[in-house]
């Protein structure tokens, strides 16, 4: 993988860049949709390609492993084939997943013992485990196995996390560095900043994951229900840290006003399913303010959803959509999950541009106000 830093905002930390990998190019800051089971709920890969603009997608490890299972997947020649996507995927640990399943997992220093939320079958994610997992996806992207912890969390226990989180990330290196790809190209591995929201443990954390020296780095452990202001904080705090020089990815977040602040703090990538997932219930992200299509002063509305946005967005009225939501049809989390999908890639892509014509953070300060208001 290779990235070059293309422009720096003069007011603010924003930059634009472009990643490189063997399955195309990424021009950052971007939006990655996330498809955890192999797939972007309620989203064809042509129309996430030629309607959405998405320039990569996500898949996850934990759900992946756990079905089709590694060995469909190897059979296949690797989720790109599997899936029918010819763009660069990355795939997330499975961490996050383990913090999320409270009830049926056990920590040890060895790796995590968990429950399957399927069957109930017990199985254990370790360091080298998961590398071999994600080297048999075949991401173009793979995320290091780490412990996100939750919030509020103890101090003592965050450093703990943390710190196991580090001799983890030794191991998910070695482990890495002696394997090679299974399908004929490169992968990338991405170490975790963690340390929950202590400064002098973010601080430890962002210092150590930079001696590693890899191409890319991420910030977990955050967007875990603390407070937006602290998140900031903590982003602000890791991005001084991190590399310049390499991509910074901030996992899991956010809404769109997150991920304008966040492109003012220095970070080039960001996931969440919040696009697809308030979709399917009605709640619609816009250029002018946020939706719930089910409200009845839609329903004889017939502009279109955002004609900015273009595509499905232009397409359809607000008065179908409305219809097809409060139906329960399919079509209408089809449509909802494309607009809102589009509308965070055209949000990036706007950013994109307002860097590259020096007019970034007056434009942010705009779109902040607006992205939060109620229509």
């Amino acid at each position: 993988m290779d990235f070059k830093l293309q422009v720096q905002d003069p007011k603010s930390k924003a930059r634009t860049g472009e990643i490189t990998t063997d399955h195309g190019k990424i021009k950052t800051p971007i939006f990655m949709p996330v498809g955890t089971s192999g797939t972007v709920k309620a989203v064809h890969q042509h129309e996430l390609a030629n309607d959405i603009k998405a320039q990569i997608i996500l898949g996850n490890t934990y759900h992946l492993y756990l079905r089709p299972k590694i060995d469909i997947l190897e059979k296949a020649g690797g989720l790109h084939k599997f899936n029918g996507w010819d763009k660069p995927i990355l795939t997330d640990s499975g961490g996050y997943q383990v913090f999320s399943l409270a009830e049926n997992r056990k920590i040890t220093e060895e790796g995590v013992i968990f429950r399957s939320h399927i069957d109930g079958s017990k199985h254990l994610f370790s360091p080298e485990g998961v590398m071999d997992i994600q080297r048999s996806i075949g991401a173009d992207i793979i995320m290091a196995f780490d412990e996100c912890t939750p919030y509020p969390c103890e101090y003592d226990y965050a450093k703990n996390s943390m710190e196991m989180t580090h001799r983890w990330l030794k191991r998910c290196c070695d482990r890495f560095d002696a394997t090679e790809g299974k399908y004929g190209y490169s992968q990338t591995l991405f170490p975790i900043v963690q340390g929950s929201v202590y400064k002098d443990l973010r601080q430890q954390s962002a210092e150590a994951i930079a001696s590693f020296g890899r191409e890319g780095n991420a910030i977990g452990g955050l967007s875990v229900g603390e407070p937006a202001e602290m998140m900031y904080e903590m982003t602000e705090q890791v991005c001084e840290i991190l590399p310049s020089d390499k991509p910074r990815y901030l996992m899991g977040v956010g809404t769109p006003a997150n991920i304008l602040e966040c492109i003012a703090l220095g970070i080039d990538m960001f996931d969440c399913v919040m696009p697809t997932r308030n979709a399917r219930n009605g709640m619609l992200f816009t250029s002018e303010g946020f939706i719930n299509i089910k409200n009845e002063k839609w329903q004889d509305d017939f502009s279109p959803i955002d004609e900015k946005i273009g595509g499905t967005s232009a397409f359809y009225s607000k008065a179908y959509l409305r219809h097809l939501i409060r139906s329960k049809e399919i079509l209408g989390a089809q449509i909802a999950s494309i607009h809102n999908l589009s509308f965070y890639l055209w949000l990036v892509g706007e950013a994109r541009q307002k860097i590259e014509d020096g007019t970034f953070a007056e434009w942010k300060n705009i779109m902040v106000k607006k992205v939060n208001q109620r229509l």
